[in-house]
Parts: C-alpha cells; structure tokens; sequence
C-alpha cells in the first residue's frame, strides 16, 4: 500500500479514537447524530450506525444541491466506489475494485442487471435520470444473499423520487433550466405533482443536449462525444386503506447518438454510435401492514423492463457499414414477507422471479448500393433466461449484539438456438446453473456512539446470455460463444468501526474478497476477424482483492463542515500470477461546505494515485496510457442560493484545468467549465 494512503486512513481513523474517549468523559448526548442515515441493505430499513457491513449512501438533499449531470457521476468520490467513463454518455461504477455484471444495479427494489449485461465496464447506470433520482445506496462486499446473482462486489440501489400525500389538495411545479460553458450542456426539466390524502402523484420530463466534452489545458475538444437525451417518469401511490399502499410507476429514457470516441480516436472507425439507446420500466407494487406476527409486512411487486440498444458503426475505407440491435424483454415478480418471531428477532422471506427474452440482428450493409445482408446479432435470437430464487433473512439483537444471517437458493434456466458456419453450429443449448449462497454479519455497540463489526458473506453472478452467447466486437477482441460455463463463486470476510456523535461520523473497514471459477476471455491461437483476435470465454481464473476504506466528517459549527473519505483496493490473479484488470488505484475525496440561511457554498477536491499495477489485459487496452494511468487531484466549487420561489446553483469544474483521466477511461475528464441552473417552485 502507497505510504499517502495510509497517512490519509491514519489521519481519518486516528481523531474518531481520540473524540471517542473524550466524549465518554463528558458524556455528550447522541440523541441527534450528525446525519441519521437509513439505509435497506438488509431488505429491512436500519440506522447505518448499527448496521453490519460497509454502506454508502447519498441523500436527496445532496442530489438536488450538485444536480449531477448523469447518475454515474453522482457517485464520484464516494468512499470504496470508483466510477469509470468508456465513453462521455457512459459511466460505470467500481465497488472494491469490480464492475459490470459482477456489481448488482437495482432500481426502486427491483433487479436492473438483465441476462445480457456486459462484463467490465458498461453504461447502464446512466439510463436512469438524475432528475428522477431521490437517493442512492451502495452496499460494499455484500448483496448475493439478499438480493441475488451479480453481487460480487455489492450493490447499487437507486430509489427514484416519491410523490407525498397531503391532507389538502394541492399542485406543484417545478420548472429546472441548465447551461454549461462551451455549449457542454443544455438541460431542461419540468415536474409536476398533485397531493391529497389518499392519492399522490409525481410526473417529470427531461430534455438534455451534451455538446462535445472539453478537457483540460492539452486535451481540448473531444470529439464526437455529445449526445441527447429526453426521459419521462410518472409515479402515482394509493393509500387504499390504513394498512396498505399501492405505487404505480413508469419510467422511460431514450439517448440519440452517443459516440464511442476511443473507437474514432484510436481504432480507425469513420464513427461508432449507440443509435438509440432505450430504457423502458414500469412496475405496480402494493405493500401491506399485516396484522399477525407471521405477516408482518408484505411487499408484492411486479415490473415490465424494457432496453434497447442499436450500434451503428464504420470503419474508415471499409466496403460495409453495419447496424445491430439487441432487445430486451424482462418480466419480473417478487414477495417480501417480513415477520416478528420475537421482540428481538426479525426476518424477510420470500420468492423471486425474472423472466427474460433477448432478440438479437445484425445487419451488413454496402456502402455502395446499399444491399442488406441479415447475420447472426451480438447474442442469439430469441434467446431466453428464468431466474428463481428463495431468501431468508434473519435479523437479531441480542443485547449490545446486531445479527444478521441468512440464505439464498438460486435457480437459472438459459435457452439459446445457435447456428453458425464460421465457429460453430450447436442447436438447442439449455443451461441450468444454480448456487446456494449465505452470509453471516455481528455488530457490536460499544456505546450509543460506536460499533464494531465484522461479516462474511458468499456471492455468486451466473453465467448469462453475454457470457455464454456473445459472437461479435467486444471492447478491442472478437468473440466467439461459449456454453459450458458455471457460475462465478466469490467470498468476502470484513472488520469494521464507526463512530457518530453530533460533530463526528468515521469510519474504517478492511476486506479480503476470494474470487473462483471466474469467467474470462482466453485468445483462440491463430485466428483473426477483420484484424482483430479471436477470444472465448472460461471459467479459467482465481483472484483476491484486498483493502482498506474510511471516512471522516466533522461539523466545525453550525455553517461549516468536512467530509472525506479514501479507498484503496489491491487485486492479484491467483492463475496468472499477475494483477487484476482494471483495478482502482488509491483515491478518495475532501469537500469542505459552508451552509448559512439560504445559500450554501461547497468547494471539493477529488483525487486518485497513479495505476502502474497492469494485468496484461491492460496493457492491451488502448485506452489505458503506456505504464499506467496518471495520479490527478481536480478541484470544483459548488454554490447553491434559495431567493423565495427561485433557486440558483453556480458549478465551476475543474478550476486548476488540468488534464486527467480515471483509469480505464476511454475519454479524458471535463477541463475548466462553469454550470448555471435555475430552478423555480411554483
């Protein structure tokens, strides 16, 4: 480990022992943390203090103060999570050091990860709108047991805004305009909501340009990287009765024209696009306060998904111009049964179902005449994935004791029909994989202040359509399927602390994560398409990652505070004797924030360490520089000003203009930029 790094995690660490014991002495009252923050990674709604595993979580009020422009970047900075840009309309989030299919994306409770969800970084998260977003959760090294395969590394719950009820009817409108410098953005949102006792309803639009991203002092303009991007969101609630709620959602995001820029810039192609990419989600949820210890709580939910993604591409001098397009269908059910054994002991059990249906083409067009020439898509056609699982979940206090425990079995069943005269000519391919995962997880409360805990937890991500059927370019490979693979296998053992009082919220944690039977690419000797080399898929590696995260934030005074926090993850390829792919280096993040009446002003600094520790995947990797990536540190000022119905927020980005790139990257940072965003309340 880098000798800053546990400098910084000493510095973090060192004061909130030092407060601990001064506080005992004067034995200060903790009825009013610094910040109350609840969070669901056990399925059931607990305080962070007491809760047994490393969680991250960003408030509503955070997100309306930065109106980050994209998801993705709301996540920058945050403690043990590293975000990852293959493109400007990307953005892919690292939790200890994995991304992709190996963290587990959900939305409002419900799955996000789909069967053709791609391994290594990918641009998902930002189909969903940070306007519609109210807050976000990561659970770090733990997820499989409560919510199912993928969870390698943890999991990232976005919770999209609620409509409230009011005992008087009322209406509200909310009007948001946004420019950036260089034409870097203009964005509009309107949003609507009508309350009464019984039914609320929350309605938005959204209309984003993204012009061309400019980076720092030598970068310049990075084109094309611009793109658009309109999204709907409608939400209603029913309160039917006392004891039970219904919530009706639809959501929907279209992005036109995001470049691949790496494509363009390093790769010879006349242009890349995603040309649409869409994203549809609707689902009905109704949850009910039982009247029996057995039911407690029932939550049902049932969700229609829909994702739609069409490349368009050409290489410069080539004959051909190609379209593909994959879709999506995932029809998705799921019952939540929390119950009272004792006052003490608590659980949620129940059953989970996904239901997938992937339609894949390819089309070959000449670029002289125009001929089509349909060929076989990125995945099969008609492709189709069932997901079951059962849970139970255990939560029990025993005394100064927080325990959590619990079970999952999960069952898959994956068709494809497959032809080929080039690789492979197969038929009918059924894959059954399943796994049976469990966690276990003790807090210790020291005092009303500090805990302690520690948990080990076992994780699972099977094999899914991409894996198994992927035929096509992928990243800088070609791929060719593979359908005798079994799930990956993952264990994570971790120890931590936090302390809270009204001034003080640290934390430390250390993890070790043993990773098997993991799916990676292996280069078929002797054979190229079109130049590039030929790779399949196996279950062919073991790995560990290990590391350290912590966090300090401090209240000086009523109007000024601190937060920090820093991570470092250090990953080995147990079966190549050599590093990890894609690996984080040491990073983390200062904001120093001064809040008085009606205006807040916060300046941060977001900073990461130099990655020279390359598997040779990345040193293949032309978007990562020869040696490694740079260490950077940026630095951005925020201001937010309430004046009646109207509030202004001021944004300068990078003021020092410097050049960076987070490692992986495929695109450099925003240089020397200034945002305005007016927001007025009717």
């Amino acid at each position: 480990m880098k000798k800053n790094s546990i400098i910084f995690i000493s510095l973090a660490f060192i004061p909130s022992c030092i407060f601990a014991q001064e506080n005992q002495k004067n034995k200060i009252d903790t009825s009013n943390h610094l910040q109350e923050v609840i969070v669901t990674a056990t399925r059931k709604k607990t305080s962070e203090l007491i809760i047994p595993y490393s969680v991250n979580s960003i408030s509503q009020k955070e997100i309306n103060n930065y109106q980050f422009r994209t998801t993705p970047e709301a996540l920058v900075g945050i403690t043990g999570v590293f975000v990852q840009k293959t493109n400007h309309g990307g953005g892919s989030a690292f939790i200890r050091g994995l991304t992709g299919n190996q963290t587990l994306l959900m939305v409002d409770g419900i799955r996000f990860n789909n069967s053709t969800a791609r391994f290594g970084p990918n641009q998902y998260l930002n189909t969903i709108d940070a306007y519609t977003v109210a807050k976000i959760e990561v659970a770090r090294g733990t997820g499989s047991v409560q919510y199912g395969s993928d969870a390698l590394g943890g999991v990232i719950q976005v919770f999209t805004k609620d409509p409230t009820f009011n005992t008087k009817k009322s209406f509200h409108t909310t009007i948001i305009g946004k420019a950036a410098t260089s034409n870097m953005e203009y964005t509009g949102r309107v949003q609507v909501q009508y309350q009464s006792n019984k039914i609320a309803v929350l309605a938005g639009y959204s209309n984003k340009n993204f012009g061309d991203l400019i980076g720092g002092d030598t970068t310049g303009k990075q084109t094309p990287t611009g793109y658009k991007e309109q999204a709907f969101d409608i939400k209603l609630k029913w309160k039917i009765s006392q004891q039970a709620i219904i919530t009706l959602a639809h959501q929907y995001l279209q992005q036109k024209d995001v470049p691949l820029f790496h494509r363009v810039a390093l790769e010879n192609f006349s242009y890349y696009f995603f040309a649409p990419q869409q994203r549809q989600m609707s689902y009905a949820k109704i949850e009910v306060e039982g009247n029996t210890k057995l039911v407690n709580k029932l939550s049902f939910t049932s969700s229609l998904q829909k994702s739609v993604e069409k490349r368009s591409y050409q290489k410069n001098d080539a004959n051909n111009k190609f379209l593909e397009e994959d879709k999506v269908k995932t029809v998705g059910l799921t019952v939540d049964i929390q119950s009272i054994i004792t006052n003490n002991w608590t659980t949620n059990s129940g059953v989970e179902y996904y239901y997938d249906k992937v339609n894949s083409n390819k089309q070959q067009i000449a670029i002289t005449n125009n001929n089509i020439t349909y060929q076989r898509g990125l995945y099969p056609n008609n492709a189709s994935s069932t997901n079951f699982s059962i849970f139970n979940l255990h939560h029990v206090k025993i005394n100064r004791f927080q325990i959590e425990a619990g079970l999952r079995y999960n069952s898959f069943a994956i068709k494809v029909f497959d032809t080929s005269t080039t690789f492979f000519n197969l038929g009918d391919v059924v894959v059954q994989p399943s796994s049976l995962v469990s966690n276990l997880a003790v807090l210790f409360s020291i005092n009303k202040k500090q805990t302690v805990y520690s948990s080990f937890s076992t994780g699972y991500r099977t094999p899914n359509i991409d894996d198994m059927g992927t035929l096509g370019l992928v990243d800088f490979r070609y791929e060719v399927p593979a359908y005798n693979l079994k799930p990956e296998k993952n264990y994570t053992t971790e120890i931590g602390y936090r302390f809270y009082n009204k001034k003080i919220k640290s934390s430390i944690a250390f993890f070790y994560t043993h990773l098997s039977d993991l799916i990676t690419r292996i280069q078929v000797a002797n054979q190229q398409v079109g130049g590039y080399n030929i790779y399949t898929k196996q279950n062919s590696q073991a790995s560990y990652l290990t590391g350290i995260e912590a966090s300090f934030d401090y209240q000086f005074s009523q109007f000024l505070s601190l937060k920090t926090g820093a991570s470092y993850a250090y990953g080995q390829n147990l079966s190549r004797n050599e590093p990890m792919r894609r690996i984080p280096p040491f990073n983390g993040r200062l904001l120093l924030s001064y809040t008085k009446s009606k205006w807040q002003m916060n300046i941060e600094n977001v900073f990461a360490g130099k990655q020279a520790r390359l598997a040779q995947g990345d040193k293949d990797d032309n978007r990562i520089p020869s040696g490694g990536t740079p260490s950077f540190t940026i630095i951005n000022i925020y201001g937010v000003y309430n004046f009646n119905k109207y509030v202004f927020r001021l944004s300068f980005q990078n003021i020092l203009n410097k050049d960076y790139r987070t490692h992986g990257s495929g695109i450099n940072g925003v240089g020397k930029s200034a945002y305005l965003s007016i927001q007025i309340n009717l």
